[in-house]
């Protein structure tokens, strides 16, 4: 009888992990603008509640503060709430510190990633640290990153680069101000010991398949 009760108690607890794995998978946007290496990563570590401000870099991370900003607007132009929008970068040393709790997609994009959710009016910040370029590369700064369209879609758009980065060439200038999501180009100013950088969104803007998201 004792095992009858345990198998049933664990056949109840199979069925209840099945559930709550189909109701994850069922929950993860699908993904467009392929191809698009690593874009799984945004749902692994994503947290239940979001801010419109957050952090990539933890406080105390060694590097000059940054703080990204921006506004999320639909096709129409209008302030978009409660989209997500995914980040991450190098350090300032241009390398992927390791987060020796993730795997795959995850673990490559590094322990410098974070999650933001725009506000009523569209608005989301990220604080940080500037990122270092690719060591022995001629790859600018750069952060990455993706959009997650609750219920819809994700997909990743062009990079932020910052035009005072000597690595930055004219040409992927050129290539990252008429990307995805709209421009990437930033223009960094310091104020009170702390750069700061816009970075506007347009949502599914030359993105390939996004009209599969309706």
């Amino acid at each position: 009888m004792i095992r009858l009760h345990a198998r049933a108690a664990l056949a109840a607890a199979v069925m209840a992990t099945s559930a709550a794995l189909s109701l994850h998978a069922s929950a993860a946007e699908k993904i467009v603008g392929l191809p698009c290496e690593g874009c799984e990563a945004v749902f692994e570590g994503l947290p239940s509640a979001l801010t419109s401000r957050a952090r990539i870099a933890n406080q105390g991370e060694r590097g000059e503060p940054l703080l990204i900003e921006g506004t999320v607007r639909n096709r129409a132009g209008k302030p978009q709430p409660g989209v997500i929008v995914y980040a991450y970068q190098t350090d300032a040393t241009g390398i992927y510190p390791r987060d020796a709790k993730r795997t795959g997609a995850a673990a490559r994009h590094g322990a410098l990633r974070g999650w933001a959710v725009s506000d009523a009016e569209g608005r989301y910040a990220f604080e940080t640290v500037r990122p270092g370029g690719y060591p022995g590369t001629d790859i600018p700064q750069h952060v990455h990153m993706h959009v997650i369209e609750r219920g819809r879609c994700t997909y990743y758009i062009d990079d932020i680069v910052f035009t005072d980065d000597a690595r930055l060439t004219e040409a992927q200038r050129k290539r990252h101000d008429a990307g995805r999501g709209a421009s990437g180009v930033a223009t960094p100013a310091q104020r009170g010991g702390q750069w700061r950088a816009t970075r506007d969104i347009a949502l599914g803007l030359n993105v390939p398949g996004y009209e599969s998201c309706r």
